[in-house]
């Protein structure tokens, strides 16, 4: 009978050395890579999907940018349970969510085994031993954390031999010596920490605060949310082009003014704020430092 484990796959180092320690204990594993709206991935899609394909092993997407998910998360965001990090980073509600839809995934498809990179000791908000027990509770069901399960008791998985506990490990904190030694020893290449979550950056998580309670972020706007100079002005959102590329970007929106002779393209969520939004498309065009300035009080 063939073995069956989901892997929460991020594309970072510690999910592939999970994906390829399951697959050494002879287990069919499915890769399910979580597309969240403000990042937390440690890889582009191309690479992830070239991983998991060279492992010959299914990498599944779980689009939370897409509805009804998105609608979901921001909720989560919006009204965290368990509090926050620095910024607006709801870690542990968010763990909780991801892993709650892992379930789902997991048993439609008959699969054993819920599987997670996580390292105890490597997160402040989510992977010390406190948070591991609230978020566990709150599951409701056993995740196997390979990298660490040396260090909590044998899951049932384990108990029944379904896993080898001696061939899992008791990895702990924020170095990342022991992984980088295993990824050598299983030849695994993997891509330097990066992306992280702009939930935890205390700037954009102030802008992300005030359009989440709003209302205005949509699948539609989304991509624009961390594009831009924003601003909140009379009950309207506004966003003023930095580059091209942005201009190009906002230019798709109906509700935009188009740039034109140096002057940047403008995003605003009420069309009948149209020339507050050219004043800021001329304030922020080769014009005057005092200008902008008059803006400032409105930044989000």
């Amino acid at each position: 009978m063939t073995k069956k484990a989901l892997v929460l796959y991020s594309g970072g180092l510690d999910s592939r050395l999970v994906v390829r320690i399951l697959l050494d204990q002879d287990f069919e594993v499915t890769a399910l890579y979580f597309n969240l709206p403000f990042g937390c991935g440690c890889c582009n899609l191309n690479c992830n999907f070239n991983f998991t394909q060279k492992e010959r092993v299914k990498m599944e997407i779980f689009d939370v940018t897409k509805e009804p998910y998105l609608s979901e998360y921001l909720q989560i965001i919006n009204d965290p349970k368990y509090g926050t990090g620095a910024g607006i980073n709801p870690c542990k509600d968010c763990k909780i969510y991801i892993f709650k839809k892992a379930k789902e995934y997991a048993e439609k498809n008959n699969i054993d085994v819920i599987a997670s990179g996580e390292v105890l000791g490597q997160r402040p908000m989510s992977q010390v031993a406190p948070a591991k027990k609230i978020i566990d509770e709150a599951l409701g069901f056993e995740l196997l954390r390979p990298l660490s399960a040396k260090l909590f008791p044998p899951t049932k998985a384990e108990k029944e031999s379904l896993v080898n506990r001696e061939k899992l490990y008791s990895i702990q904190g924020r170095g990342r010596k022991e992984q980088m030694a295993l990824a050598k020893e299983f030849k695994i290449d993997y891509p330097s920490p990066g992306g992280g979550c702009f939930l935890c950056e205390k700037e954009p998580s102030k802008r992300l605060s005030v359009l989440i309670e709003k209302k205005l972020i949509t699948e539609e706007t989304l991509p624009i949310t961390m594009k831009g100079r924003h601003f909140w002005i009379n009950d309207t959102w506004f966003i003023v082009a930095r580059n091209m590329l942005e201009s190009m970007m906002i230019e798709k929106f109906e509700n935009s003014v188009k740039s034109e002779k140096g002057k940047p393209s403008v995003y605003l969520s009420n069309i009948k704020k149209i020339e507050k939004a050219k004043e800021l498309q001329k304030a922020f065009s080769t014009g005057k430092e005092e200008e902008r300035e008059k803006f400032n009080e409105f930044k989000l």
